[in-house]
């Protein structure tokens, strides 16, 4: 791996991309290395003189888009902040719909990962976005204020809910016939459903 971060970063973030691109179309199993150099214009020999193996190139990919996550997290987290509850909910889905437009091979491989089964790299997949999953509700929720929800209205359970359904509305955009304007607002709506349903009445207007 070392000598893969030796290179100028640009050429690092090219063949990173290439793979993802690969990965997130056919799957971790279909994925094969020739496609890869192909795609990202290196021999086949190369990306084994880089990570050694498939495995160890697709568990690199996985750290490699989870820094990018938390990074963008990191960025903006001060944008606009409040610590309302819902308010934490729509700037992580702001967020995210950037990633997914400045980086759509990015959210393609994320999008295929999770649903990824090969025992070769399942067990890996469930301890790093057990980790992530970690990072990112520290990252949104830490400091939210939950006092506005009803009473006996679990927040660690609203919490799993709306990160598993953020992803599956941001997913929709994956298949390229949408907008993200369109998801944007459908999103909103469903969070403004979901927020009246579950704040007590007085904190809401």
């Amino acid at each position: 791996m070392d000598k893969f971060t030796a290179l100028p970063q640009e050429r690092q973030q090219g063949i990173a991309t290439a793979a993802m691109r690969i990965f997130g179309a056919v799957g971790y199993r279909k994925a094969y290395i020739s496609d890869i150099a192909a795609e990202a214009g290196i021999s086949k020999a190369l990306v084994f003189h880089y990570f050694g193996s498939k495995k160890a190139l697709y568990l690199y990919l996985i750290e490699y888009t989870g820094k990018i996550m938390v990074s963008e997290f990191q960025q903006h987290k001060g944008d606009d902040e409040s610590a309302d509850f819902f308010d934490r909910i729509s700037q992580s889905a702001r967020i995210k719909l950037a990633v997914m437009n400045h980086h759509p091979a990015l959210m393609s491989f994320l999008n295929s990962m999770y649903h990824e089964d090969d025992e070769e790299v399942a067990a890996e997949i469930r301890e790093l976005l057990s980790q992530s999953k970690d990072v990112r509700s520290e990252l949104v929720f830490n400091g939210a204020d939950t006092h506005k929800l009803k009473e006996g209205v679990d927040p660690d359970l609203v919490v799993n809910i709306l990160l598993k359904f953020i992803e599956g509305v941001l997913g929709s955009r994956l298949d390229n016939t949408r907008s993200i304007e369109e998801i944007e607002l459908e999103f909103t709506q469903c969070l403004t459903m979901l927020k009246n349903n579950l704040y007590r009445e007085e904190y809401l207007s």
